[in-house]
């Protein structure tokens, strides 16, 4: 079992930033690859970014690369998302996510964070 503990998120304005954090515990150790992804309302929950288990390996979605950046602490189990130039359009529930596999942690993780809202204003 993985728990997976979001934090950070909050309210800005367009043009800020934010940094999301999430806090991993139970089975996972450094070994579980670690992804973001959000959600709006009516819509799929989408891929934001993945980072490998080591940290050497990082996956962004076209509408943030550039803006975001994924990292880890392994000594912490923690996983970072610095979202910068923040858009009204980045409005949305951002989830945490972990799983062995690399394919899998960033099309159908294996467990996820129970979300954390992030509001950009206009």
């Amino acid at each position: 079992q993985v728990q997976l503990v979001e934090s950070g998120g909050g309210l800005v304005q367009a043009g800020g930033s934010l940094r999301l954090s999430c806090a991993a515990s139970g089975r996972t150790g450094s070994s579980d690859h670690l992804a973001w992804f959000r959600q709006t309302p009516g819509k799929e929950r989408e891929f934001v970014a993945a980072i490998s288990w080591t940290g050497g390996n990082t996956l962004y979605a076209d509408s943030v690369k550039g803006r975001f950046s994924i990292s880890r602490d392994n000594a912490k189990k923690t996983v970072y998302l610095q979202m910068n130039s923040l858009k009204p359009e980045d409005t949305a529930v951002y989830y945490c996510a972990a799983d062995r596999s690399p394919v899998a942690v960033r099309t159908t993780p294996g467990y996820w964070g129970q979300g954390t809202q992030v509001t950009v204003s206009s």
